[in-house]
């Protein structure tokens, strides 16, 4: 068909479209409502809520998973197995011990955002099996630094993968138990 006859045509096609409008219009307004009704779903994300948190009990030794943090680490760190869970608002939450070569413990209740890449501490175990909670309830980045390489072990290696948990909490502990990280 040459450029002539295709302009020929041109006032033909444009006369029956007056013809057709009343059978596309309810169909054309059907997509744009669909539309519409999916920018506002789009637009109303309910904001992320956290889980209320039950402190657990207090680690036993033999429930005592260690992790590998790095070679200029001076304390050893271990979780508690029978601590690890996966709550609906998308946490891991864990005891923590951190023992140093001297003899001193540290025992923290935290949780690990996987999806923001934050940590938070709940909680301070007390020597008699108790928890004194944290004053400070907030979260906050994970960072890749000596100070705290624990938690970034913790979400790189062991809870975290692509912005998303990397299992169910038995998967975490078996990860642990085996000494296998994701990387």
């Amino acid at each position: 068909m040459n450029s002539f006859m295709r302009l020929s045509l041109l006032p033909a096609i444009l006369m029956t479209l007056p013809a057709l409008a009343p059978a596309l219009l309810p169909a054309l307004a059907s997509a744009a409502t669909t539309i519409a009704e999916q920018d506002a779903l789009d637009g109303e994300k309910p904001a992320w809520q956290e889980s209320a948190v039950s402190l657990p009990a207090a680690p036993k030794k033999e429930n005592l998973l260690p992790f590998y943090v790095s070679p200029t680490a001076t304390i050893d760190f271990s979780i508690d197995a029978k601590s690890v869970s996966i709550d609906k608002d998308g946490v891991v939450r864990y005891t923590l011990v951190a023992s140093s070569r001297a003899g001193a413990t540290n025992i923290s209740y935290e949780g690990i955002r996987c999806q923001s890449a934050e940590k938070k501490l709940y909680a301070f175990g007390q020597p008699d099996g108790s928890w004194s909670r944290a004053r400070r309830d907030s979260w906050d980045v994970i960072r890749e630094n000596n100070a705290n390489r624990q938690h970034a072990t913790l979400a790189l290696e062991y809870f975290c993968e692509g912005g998303s948990i990397a299992g169910k909490a038995e998967t975490i502990v078996e990860r642990l138990r085996r000494k296998k990280p994701l990387k």
